[in-house]
């Protein structure tokens, strides 16, 4: 979580023109659509006409679990980024957009912090390009194609007890969860609720096209109903997809902003990571891979969540093969597994450091389990000591993995130096051996067991009666070959956020699946997840303004 020290840091820190940046990579004036001085999209067709970088490398950066003390993925993903710069790599750094629902609930935002930052950063974490605005509008187009088709006769057949989609908004609001439409006389009257946009089926598919005809073909798979008689209703069906795309075709552009030291960074897509995929555009990464060398990009929440998904579905859709993995760690958020009280943290305690490093080892096991090879960063604070440091390196020696303590905060691409050093020689040393985790052709139960088992570490995996009739015709109507998306909260490999460090014989329980055909996933919700947050007791929005001067404040 960032800081108002952060915003201070964004605010008085000049940017280059957008056109600037775009030269570093070799983009012409003539294929960016500026929005403003400092922000622009890339035409899609000229990165058409533009050959993959040979050996381009990718690197994922991802963490422990998430705690309230902080892990700095994205802050290190730019530190990261920066720092391969300076090195002489020419570097794309690919992040997610943010979501406004957490910028006005409790996490604030999300484009870095201190001298490792990405920006104009308040126009990132609010409106940016208007991306997530299409993508809500194109998805309530479809729900009100829906319900418009069965106002005016319902000549599909489509079943009112059996409707899947739900609308979409992009901003946490728990009293949508569920809700009731058509009534007094509007239309029929069915059951209904939101989701968050970031979790939404358009997201997804958004996010996962290759191009805008994928796109298209994507939008038309969207399973919006059963039918009474059988069978299913589609966005195909209800001839929605033409106006969809026409709405989402600027969005898909992928955005070219810049870090604070100037590094030219791919913004695009946001679907989060405990309740969708968690990995910014396959547009964004591919270009990426284009236009630089070195492409460092993130995973959403913990290895367990965004890194699984990026390795299993991202990489699995689009072809990608990564080089190498970061697994970022604060000795902060050691302590917090290690059960130490936040209040406590500032003190220093190599026994909470030891029983907490249980977490970062299984999520360093797990990025080993996928055939990468991984470095470790541990993100530097200021209340960190020698000995608590010792502690993990240690623990990484034994693994034999290799650890950096990295200081992007405070030093921006500096800081990181030594790490971009350790990742170019794994990047380059032809050591990846990436492989998913399971077949296309498992089992969608099967698939959701493997990630429980095998990720999580779960003794055993219950599928509420209902909910495994649903999987069984999903795959009765052909869907068995999609890859699975678990649904989960971030604080823990289990499905209770209590379980913090390594829990193990634990059950893991799945309460319903949804079917994201265009996505080409299959949802499945664990536990008490939500699709559609609540804002906290004292909402972040509360502090955020405007002040004579133009600038905004509160904004972490």
């Amino acid at each position: 979580m960032a800081s108002t020290i952060d915003l201070e840091i964004a605010q008085k820190t000049p940017l280059a023109l957008i056109e600037a940046i775009a030269a570093k990579l070799g983009i012409p004036e003539g294929a960016l659509f500026r929005y403003g001085h400092t922000k622009a999209k890339i035409d899609l067709n000229w990165l058409k006409n533009q050959p993959p970088r040979k050996n381009a490398k990718l690197i994922l950066v991802t963490a422990i679990s998430p705690t309230a003390a902080g892990e700095g993925k994205t802050t290190t993903t730019i530190g990261l980024g920066d720092a391969l710069t300076r090195i002489g790599k020419k570097t794309v750094i690919a992040l997610r957009e943010p979501s406004l629902g957490p910028c006005f609930g409790i996490k604030g935002g999300a484009t870095g912090g201190g001298y490792a930052q990405v920006g104009p950063m308040e126009d990132i974490n609010l409106h940016f390009t208007g991306d997530f605005h299409a993508i809500t509008a194109a998805h309530n187009l479809l729900a009100a194609l829906l319900d418009n088709h069965m106002h005016w006769g319902n000549a599909l057949g489509v079943d009112v007890r059996k409707i899947n989609l739900r609308r979409a908004m992009d901003m946490n609001d728990r009293s949508l969860r569920q809700t009731i439409v058509g009534l007094g006389g509007n239309g029929v009257v069915h059951e209904d609720g939101f989701d968050i946009t970031v979790a939404s089926e358009v997201m997804a598919i958004f996010c996962l096209a290759n191009d805008a005809t994928d796109l298209k073909a994507r939008l038309d798979k969207m399973v919006v109903a059963q039918k009474t008689k059988g069978g299913v209703v589609t966005a195909a069906d209800l001839k929605a997809t033409g106006a969809m795309a026409a709405l989402l075709k600027d969005a898909l552009n992928p955005n070219l902003v810049q870090s604070l030291e100037g590094t030219p960074a791919l913004i695009h897509g946001g679907p989060f990571a405990n309740i969708a995929h968690g990995c910014n555009s396959v547009i964004a990464t591919k270009a990426a891979l284009q236009l630089g060398d070195y492409v460092v990009t993130e995973a959403g929440f913990g290895a367990d969540l965004g890194a699984e998904k990026f390795l299993n579905i991202k990489c699995r859709q689009a072809g990608l093969k990564p080089d190498a993995a970061v697994v970022v760690a604060t000795i902060r958020a050691l302590k917090l597994h290690g059960g130490v009280s936040k209040k406590d943290l500032g003190t220093e305690n190599m026994d909470a450091v030891k029983r907490g490093l249980g977490n970062l080892q299984r999520h360093v096991e797990n990025m080993k389990a996928f055939g990468l090879p991984v470095v470790v960063a541990i993100n530097h604070f200021s209340s960190d000591t020698a000995a608590e440091n010792k502690v993990i390196e240690d623990a990484c020696a034994v693994m034999n993995v290799p650890v950096h303590l990295c200081k992007h905060w405070g030093e921006g691409g500096r800081g990181a130096a030594s790490l971009a050093e350790t990742v170019v020689k794994l990047a380059e040393s032809g050591t990846s051996a990436f492989k998913s985790l399971y077949e296309d052709a498992s089992s969608l139960s099967d698939k959701i067991k493997t990630i429980a088992q095998k990720i999580y570490r779960a003794k055993d995996v219950v599928i509420e009666e209902k909910t495994a009739k649903k999987l069984a015709r999903f795959e009765k109507d052909g869907y068995g070959k999609l890859s699975v998306c678990i649904a989960k909260t971030q604080y823990s490999f289990s499905a209770d956020p209590a379980l913090m460090g390594a829990p193990v014989d634990f059950t893991f329980p799945i309460r319903d699946v949804r079917l994201s055909a265009g996505a080409g996933f299959v949802v499945a919700l664990a536990g008490d997840i939500m699709t559609m947050p609540g804002l906290p007791r004292e909402p972040a929005a509360e502090k955020i303004g405007v002040g004579a001067d133009g600038k905004i404040f509160g904004l972490f």
